[in-house]
């Protein structure tokens, strides 16, 4: 459906609402203010719940700990997305990231802007229509609050800054509510300066990371961190109660994800995806510990619901606190694109076990990435698994390859390291998951199915990529472009089935056909015509595809001079980003092209810059 099509088939949808039972009277702006409670949501960034009320030993975390004492603490609360920007879209909007087409980290900075459909409104909106005031702040200035800066907001789509009334709330009428999001730095504060330090030695590293001097460093300054953090809530706490309002004050506290670390941020283990979530206000029940799976997206839905603000019936997130509140038996999260490199993962975790599917099975976990290989703890392991001195569990990350899926049982290992996938005796759990994973990508409509260079010319057609899994016959598409990935993964074996697919009528079942020949390497020798051919392809994409397989299969002549061309395609910057991934992925057989590279160091799409970057360096060997 294209654009003016869509907006008229939403208009219905978009004026209904699910209202709990326990809602409190709607205002509106003209209507008496007084008596509505604030709502106030604090994030801190890249931060697992390492804080003493969720069991740390190392540090004592007191205001967060009287925060918990005296409101609801969440022990099993979960990002939908592992870094910031998916993440902090998600819970703005109420939406999973992957339904409104706002998964991969930092979308909406270069030509592809994402817009969200008109039906689909921020949070701060639906408060600003309700009369509230609205602000959104960074680490408070206890001195002088209105010089508050603004605070981090990264979200993954176009969006109008009036949605905030300011940093912070002295600027509301008398008796007007607030509606305020505190982002604090968290995690990424690693040089924070607290009282009592914590000692390296102290540190108590998990299993799955080596006992190393740098690793043990960086863990204490991690920790230190959380302990500014603690000092920094106390102050918006005490204001609060200095300005009387803190018993008519309804306070969140969560982070955006977990720990910036290997193999945490950035990935679905625990360690990415679980926060601390802590409710504390009016109609919250105080020192309530609540066991049940919650997602954090749930966060909007209940902050609207606590403000008497209807709940639209597209939001995905569920009121917390409702009467008819029904608690989840699972929850999901998703993982794509961050920043240069291409990634998919989805997984679904219930009580007891989780599951993971990994749709790049044929890269390592630690795939380059600008960001995390200059941490001196990524160098530091690299330099250790390099020399052979990290065990099965540690190296596994570090490996040329994963496992497409992966299942853990969180009761008797809740680091995660032992993968039940292929182990006997877990076939019935392995199918179920398996079936509800899928179940909710459909249902959701995850637009991750769709590779980037797709959607990006999806983009071209629709007023926003929501709208692009709201017709049938897209949908049927993504069916298919599932059922190529999984006929890749079969190896070699697939081959005659992916050449026949190398003619298909449509170009993103062209596309993926040809990648999964790529990832055969040798063994897609017999598809070398198929693919000269598809080097020819009317859509750049499956130009770009079929070149990184003829080069991988020893053909660089006739594959090499196509990714160079691609590398100056002018339509589709992901188009260009897509042609240095490939030309990264030939590794040496990318020589010839190293002037084109270095010209491509200048494109104005920031991802295919890092690349060409890199690949120059590797071939330089600087």
């Amino acid at each position: 459906m294209k654009r003016r099509q869509f907006l008229k088939t939403i208009g219905l949808g978009a004026a209904a609402v699910t209202v709990s039972n326990q809602m409190l009277p709607v205002a509106t702006a003209g209507d008496r203010l007084d008596g509505r409670p604030n709502i106030l949501w604090v994030c801190a960034e890249d931060m697992s719940p390492n804080m003493s009320c969720y069991g740390e030993r190392t540090i004592q975390t007191p205001h967060i700990d009287q925060l918990a004492r005296e409101g609801t603490l969440f022990k099993h609360a979960f990002i939908t997305a592992p870094v910031c920007s998916p993440s902090r879209s998600a819970v703005v909007t109420g939406m999973y990231q992957t339904t409104i087409g706002a998964h991969n980290h930092r979308s909406s900075r270069h030509a592809v802007k994402i817009r969200l459909p008109e039906h689909i409104k921020l949070i701060p909106e639906y408060f600003q229509e309700a009369g509230y005031y609205t602000s959104n702040g960074g680490t408070l200035n206890k001195n002088a609050p209105s010089q508050t800066k603004p605070g981090k907001t990264d979200y993954n789509f176009v969006w109008d800054q009036k949605v905030y009334n300011a940093s912070e709330w002295s600027g509301r009428k008398p008796g007007q509510p607030f509606f305020a999001q505190i982002q604090l730095r968290g995690g990424k504060n690693r040089g924070a300066k607290v009282p009592h330090p914590v000692d390296p030695a102290q540190v108590k590293l998990p299993p799955y990371y080596p006992d190393h001097p740098v690793l043990r460093e960086d863990w204490a300054r991690y920790l230190n961190s959380v302990i500014q953090t603690d000092i920094e809530l106390g102050e918006i706490l005490r204001r609060l109660a200095d300005e009387g309002i803190a018993e008519n004050t309804i306070v969140f506290f969560w982070t955006d994800h977990g720990i910036s670390h290997i193999r945490d941020k950035q990935f679905l283990y625990e360690g990415g995806i679980r926060i601390p979530l802590i409710v504390r206000g009016p109609g919250v029940k105080p020192g309530t510990v609540r066991e049940d799976l919650v997602e954090h997206i749930d966060i909007a839905a209940t902050s609207l619901q606590m403000a008497g603000v209807p709940i639209p019936d597209y939001m995905q997130g569920r009121s917390l606190f409702a009467a008819d509140y029904e608690p989840r038996e699972c929850i999901y999260a998703a993982r794509d694109r961050c920043d240069e490199t291409v990634e998919r993962i989805r997984c679904v975790r219930t009580a007891r076990y989780k599951y993971i599917r990994n749709f790049f099975s044929n890269r390592p976990h630690t795939q380059p990435n600008r960001y995390k290989d200059s941490k001196n703890i990524m160098i530091a392991v690299r330099a250790l698994f390099a020399e052979g001195r990290l065990n099965r569990h540690q190296a596994r990350y570090f490996l040329p390859s994963r496992p497409v899926e992966e299942l853990y049982d969180l009761q008797s290992d809740p680091h995660e390291l032992n993968n039940l996938a292929d182990q006997p005796g877990h076939e019935d759990t392995l199918r179920q998951l398996r079936a509800k994973l899928i179940k909710w990508m459909e249902q959701t409509k995850d637009l991750g199915q769709i590779p980037e260079p797709i959607l990006a010319e999806f983009a071209k057609e629709y007023d926003s990529l929501y709208a692009i899994l709201q017709q049938q016959e897209n949908q049927k598409l993504v069916a298919r472009i599932n059922e190529v990935w999984q006929l890749a993964e079969q190896g070699k074996a697939a081959m005659p089935q992916l050449i026949r697919m190398m003619e298909d009528s449509e170009a993103a079942i062209r596309y993926v056909a040809a990648m999964g020949l790529g990832n055969l390497g040798q063994d897609a020798k017999p598809a070398a015509e198929a693919l000269l051919s598809a080097s020819k392809d009317k859509a750049a994409y499956v130009r770009v595809a079929a070149a990184r397989a003829l080069c991988l299969i020893d053909r660089s002549d006739e594959g090499l001079p196509v990714l160079v061309r691609e590398l100056k395609y002018k339509d589709n910057e992901v188009v260009r980003h897509d042609a240095a991934l490939a030309l990264e992925d030939i590794g040496l057989k990318a020589r010839p092209a190293v002037e084109a590279l270095k010209t491509a160091r200048y494109d104005p799409y920031e991802y295919a810059q890092r690349v060409a970057t890199r690949i120059v360096n590797t071939l330089q060997g600087s």
